[in-house]
């Protein structure tokens, strides 16, 4: 196993985690399963704080926030509802740049008090094309809660209102995320080493 790079930026990890390789790539332990599960009751109290009395509809993007959404709703204890839509923009490592919907909406949102719940949030593309059309439906309210945001990622500045990690620009995988297919059931996210 190698030694993990001393890093800048604060990173949660265990180091009793090994160096894992997926398809033809490396990746390093980055954040623990623990420390995941910690950012989401947080998040969870939060929310549940902010939409007492309102059942608010939550929608879930696929393929990679399945995990986070199912653990986050898990938490929620207040009367919510939530429904799953398919967006995708990543080919391997990289974001296409075109944003692809697979699977539509279905739930009926004007007058709702919608939140978003995404798993990573890196140049902001897929959400700024979506939320003009989640707007045009005419909800009570929009928000975005996010595990991950990419900051040195963002072209397109998205407001995210709940938020778990800020973290580099770097590709991770784990807990949902996915490279090409693979990784997805990993309970820890690890990123890519260099």
């Amino acid at each position: 196993m190698q030694n993990l790079k001393t890093r800048k930026e604060p990173v949660i990890f265990n180091t009793n985690m090994p160096i894992i390789r997926v398809h033809d790539k490396n990746f390093e332990p980055y954040l623990s399963a623990a420390s995941i599960q910690e950012k989401i009751d947080g998040i969870a109290e939060k929310l549940n704080a902010d939409y007492a009395g309102k059942n608010p509809l939550f929608i879930a993007i696929l393929n990679g926030s399945f995990m986070f959404a199912s653990d986050l709703f898990k938490k929620i204890s207040i009367e919510a509802e939530i429904c799953f839509i398919k967006l995708a923009s990543y080919k391997g490592t990289k974001s296409s740049g075109h944003v692809i919907t697979a699977i539509g909406l279905d739930t009926d949102i004007i007058g709702r008090h919608v939140i978003i719940i995404e798993d990573i949030v890196d140049t902001g593309k897929t959400l700024s094309e979506f939320l003009p059309q989640l707007l045009h439906q005419q909800p009570a309210s929009l928000k975005i809660v996010a595990l991950l945001h990419k900051p040195a990622a963002t072209v397109f500045p998205i407001t995210i209102d709940y938020l778990g990690f800020s973290i580099p620009d770097k590709f991770v995988l784990g807990y949902g995320l996915d490279y090409n297919g693979l990784g997805r059931n990993i309970e820890e996210i690890y990123q890519l080493v260099d």
